[in-house]
């Protein structure tokens, strides 16, 4: 094996992800990193230390061929070294709940976790999935001080998953040949991009012209009304939701740890993109291994940059207030 071949291989084997937060979410994401062998190594850290060795050693006890990582109970300082922090760190949200109603909860504990990863940070990207994670992701980047992208939330990728899953459903079309993304909050102001809506690069209304499948206004509606309270939906059936994020986090993990780039729409601090900056919300964006590498500015409607810009100043309105 030659020289490069040799340190390309140990870069490979060598790829570690903390998660901080060995709730469900936390947990789930580290069995999901784990049967897709995306780290050698992953590190659970929560206050409450025996839960993260129970969920570590419950994982670890797998079947071998299902997953290679090792899965271990840390603290704060095996962040050193990491190529992914994962912060999952927060309270659920509840019944009823919006994500912003959960800031003054998560903001306090945020700024604990954030100031404890600061302490053993040597490099690699801070992945934010804890509600409310437009805001949460602004604060923790400002906090950490790194260059802008490497700090990003998961943002509007599972809302985009489900609205992708919604449209296979009705178009009877395998989810792959979809593309369409939500973008903004995470929350009450977020909406779909229809415009880029295509169907294999086919405009939806087009494609539903040829296959004779009703499009319009009617439609979009109680597609995205459907997808506006899965959430909630899950929530009240089950109390929480964590596998959908879990798979949502793989994928950017992925991007992140393997250096293939994806595009998704993901929540980082804009820098005048849409003619918006310092605040976070989600547009379409490309990540790899330095977080976002970039934001992408699509050709949108006059309503859909109206309806980007008024949800840009809702996430300003309410960073002011905790301000």
């Amino acid at each position: 094996m030659s020289e490069w071949n040799k340190q390309l291989y140990a870069a490979i084997n060598n790829r570690k992800v903390a998660i901080i937060g060995a709730g469900f979410v936390g947990s789930s994401i580290a069995y999901a990193l784990t049967i897709r062998n995306l780290a050698s190594r992953i590190i659970l850290i929560d206050i409450d230390k025996e839960k993260a060795k129970g969920e570590s050693k419950d994982i670890q006890h797998g079947i071998p061929y299902m997953g290679t990582s090792s899965v271990c109970a840390g603290d704060y300082p095996d962040c050193a070294g990491c190529d992914l922090i994962i912060i999952t760190a927060g309270r659920n949200r509840r019944p009823g709940e919006s994500r912003l109603d959960m800031i003054a909860d998560n903001i306090g504990i945020l700024k604990q976790v954030t100031d404890n990863i600061k302490k053993y940070y040597t490099h690699g990207v801070i992945v934010v999935v804890s509600n409310p994670v437009d805001i949460l992701t602004y604060k923790v980047a400002e906090w950490m001080g790194l260059p802008n992208g490497r700090v990003f939330g998961t943002g509007c990728i599972l809302d985009t998953s489900r609205l992708v899953r919604a449209i296979a459903d009705y178009t009877d079309i395998n989810i792959e040949a979809i593309k369409c993304n939500i973008v903004g909050e995470h929350g009450d102001t977020q909406f779909p991009l229809w415009s880029r809506l295509s169907i294999a690069g086919i405009p939806m209304d087009e494609y539903c012209y040829n296959v004779g499948l009703e499009w319009g206004d009617k439609q979009k509606q109680a597609l995205y009304d459907e997808v506006r309270g899965m959430g909630a939906s899950i929530i009240r059936a089950k109390g929480k939701t964590h596998y959908g994020i879990a798979t949502c986090v793989c994928s950017l993990a992925d991007a992140v740890l393997n250096q293939r780039l994806t595009i998704a729409p993901v929540t980082s601090t804009l820098e005048g993109e849409y003619g918006i900056r310092d605040v976070a919300i989600s547009v379409p964006s490309i990540v790899g291994v330095n977080g976002v590498e970039r934001r992408l500015e699509e050709k949108l409607t006059a309503e859909e940059l109206k309806n980007l810009k008024a949800s840009a100043d809702k996430m300003r309105e309410t960073l002011d207030r905790i301000e």
